[in-house]
């Protein structure tokens, strides 16, 4: 949640409560929205709103609002957060209130010490005041309820004197991860179950998992250490934001989460912040539901309970046929009789029934297995790009042995057995595909695997080619010529020892984008990423076509058609394929095995396969094609049987 604007919009949620409340201008409708049918819904109430809903005419008010536009079942109540402390009558008064509608509670704190200049401040955990300040908000929230989740500031980032001193000879990152562990023993853990034996304390882990061990996050002993994690599951604006993460993390990092803690990953976290359309809003939501998260918190009680309308942004795409269908939901509202627009709970309402009407159909989510070992780094986020080029991925911190196919990036160079365990699955006849961050992580150590070698110097790259062998190659361009050049880095190998299965062309002179080799009874391949990831994006259609068969065959499905379309996929053999682009895009789903039947979860219609493409890979025997046409920002999910 490192956002200026989001420091700005919670530092104006921490008003106290007001003397008096003005009537409501919204009564609950008639009848209230249903509760869904695969997941539950909770809100996070930050501390200023708390003490302003003290105030039962507030509360009556807000409630009515909220509740008119959302069903929720639970409530996050927090009791500190930025050196506010909610009273020990306010939070029993809120809770009480909830409760009384039949609304679960429980309690929050949020560890964070306010900031300066839009930059976020962190507690000095080598400060006596702010480490007696954080034990008296963790026993302040554990005494009132039995499970209390913290928000995601609950990292390190002061650089006192006292820090460099206790620092010592250790780098930044090993003195953080080691303060941050002692501190959730001795300042969190201890004194909330000292306080209330029974309570269940839940670390809420943000959206930059890539740098966390810097910050003295640990997705290893701490992440074990709590009862449960929580997932910040927000990527916002891939564009206008500070951390530019891609639509597709909003899927990948809880599952992530939940392969760090199976069966202990409690739900997916959103807020309304920095989005420049409401649809953006509502594909976080859908893609945290997709991972199969039980629970998602909207972040938070505030723009829910506004009378202002939800910030729709600019929406050319309003009247296509949407799956985000605003135009009708906030049509709907007004010929309701309310006197206030359609708010952010209505557009979360909106969002959450289309995901809920097919979630139930949807079977446990598989992708591409990849290894991220813990406290590593490199290649950055790139699974989200992947993800958003239409390669599912599965994301874990332990070496997947049994995956028939098998990804890693840059950062999977950390672990010191990898080149043995890459080895093991060639041997057991797997598909390994690295990328070309892993190989010049790696260096000489690669040398076992394959005799590829950095040369250290980029190429600008504007054809495409496919070349499987001896013989005349593929021209993989998009109608209209070539690319616009990009950025790759060049990697020498011995021709005939390994074969560029899609190289790029530069004049006269080709490098490799897909190289090969056969090793044992597997496949090695090496995907060289861009010096830009996203220039993924960039790649024409047809490449992309190419990469995602070749790195995919041992998956049971893989899309063909442009960039930022996303494919979900399920061990029962049903997908949803996800356009993120602002336009209409047109989607080829292509399914292991002839004769492939498939139907559209959402009204259980037929899909009709289609014919291949004359002199396309597909048109071998044993698969089946789908063409799916989507609206912008739309997704589609289908079940396929045979």
């Amino acid at each position: 949640m490192a956002l200026a604007v989001l420091l700005a919009a919670v530092a104006g949620l921490t008003a106290t409560p007001a003397a008096a409340a003005p009537p409501s201008l919204d009564a609950a409708p008639a009848a209230a929205p249903a509760p869904y049918r695969n997941f539950k819904v909770a809100i996070y109430v930050v501390v200023g709103n708390v003490r302003a809903l003290a105030d039962r005419a507030t509360f009556d008010r807000e409630y009515a609002r909220v509740a008119g536009q959302l069903h929720f079942d639970k409530v996050y109540i927090e009791a500190y957060r930025d050196h506010q402390f909610a009273t020990d009558d306010e939070l029993t008064k809120v809770s009480s209130y909830f409760r009384e509608k039949g609304i679960e509670v429980a309690g929050g704190i949020t560890l964070a010490a306010g900031g300066k200049n839009g930059q976020f401040g962190t507690f000095d955990y080598e400060d006596r005041d702010d480490r007696a300040e954080c034990e008296r908000a963790v026993r302040l929230a554990a005494r009132h309820f039995d499970q209390v989740i913290l928000d995601d500031f609950f990292f390190f980032t002061s650089k006192s004197d006292a820090n460099i001193a206790a620092k010592g000879k250790r780098s930044w990152t090993q003195y953080r991860l080691d303060t941050m562990r002692a501190v959730a023993r001795d300042l969190v853990l201890r004194p909330a179950k000292a306080e209330n034996p029974k309570v269940r304390m839940i670390i809420k882990y943000p959206n930059w998992y890539e740098h966390f061990q810097g910050l003295g996050y640990d997705l290893d002993q701490e992440a074990k250490a709590f009862d449960g994690i929580y997932t910040g599951t927000e990527t916002r604006d891939p564009v206008i934001t500070d951390q530019l993460l891609q639509q597709y993390e909003s899927y990948s990092i809880y599952r992530y989460y939940s392969n760090i803690r199976p069966g202990a990953n409690g739900g997916g976290w959103v807020d309304t912040f920095s989005t420049r359309s409401l649809d953006r809003y509502a594909e976080q939501l859908w893609d945290t539901m997709l991972a199969k998260a039980p629970e998602i918190t909207l972040f938070n009680w505030s723009p829910m309970a506004s009378d202002a309308g939800a910030d729709e942004g600019e929406r050319p795409w309003a009247n296509m046929g949407t799956s985000f269908d605003w135009s009708a939901a906030a049509w709907n509202w007004r010929q309701s009789g309310s006197r206030t627009p359609a708010g952010w709970a209505r557009a979360a309402g909106l969002s959450l029934d289309a995901v809920d009407t097919v979630l139930g159909s949807l079977g446990k989510p598989i992708g591409v297995a990849s290894y991220k070992p813990y406290q590593s780094s490199g290649d950055d986020f790139l699974h989200n790009y992947l993800g958003n080029i239409g390669i599912p991925i599965e994301l874990a911190p332990t070496y997947p042995a049994g995956a028939r196919t098998i990804l890693l990036t840059e950062a999977a160079a950390a672990d010191p057995a990898i080149v043995a365990k890459i080895q093991a699955s060639l041997k057991g006849g797997a598909t390994v595909v690295v990328t070309s961050g892993f190989v010049s992580a790696l260096g000489t150590r690669f040398a076992d695997l394959a005799e590829w070698t950095p040369t250290g110097r980029t190429v600008a790259v504007d054809h495409f080619v496919e070349g499987f062998g001896a013989g005349n190659g593929r021209l993989l361009d998009d109608p209209g010529g070539a690319a616009r050049p990009i950025l790759f880095p060049d990697m020498r190998f011995y021709t005939n020892d390994s074969w560029a299965v899609v190289r790029g062309v530069s004049g006269q002179k080709g490098f490799p984008i897909l190289l090969m080799n056969r090793y044992s009874q597997g496949t090695l391949m090496m995907l060289a990423t861009p010096e830009n990831p996203s220039d993924l994006y960039n790649l024409p259609t047809a490449a992309l076509d190419h990469i995602r068969a070749m790195t995919m065959q041992d998956f049971p499905a893989h899309l063909a058609g442009p960039a930022n379309v996303a494919l979900f996929a399920y061990d029962n053999g049903s997908y949803v394929v996800e356009n993120f682009r602002d336009q209409p895009a047109t989607a080829t789903l292509i399914v292991k095995g002839d004769g492939v039947k498939a139907v559209e979860l959402s009204g259980n219609e037929p899909i009709a396969a289609a014919a291949p493409v004359p002199g396309g890979r597909d048109a071998q025997p044993g698969w089946t094609r789908f063409v799916l046409d989507l609206p912008p920002h739309s997704f589609r999910a289908i079940a396929t049987s045979r």
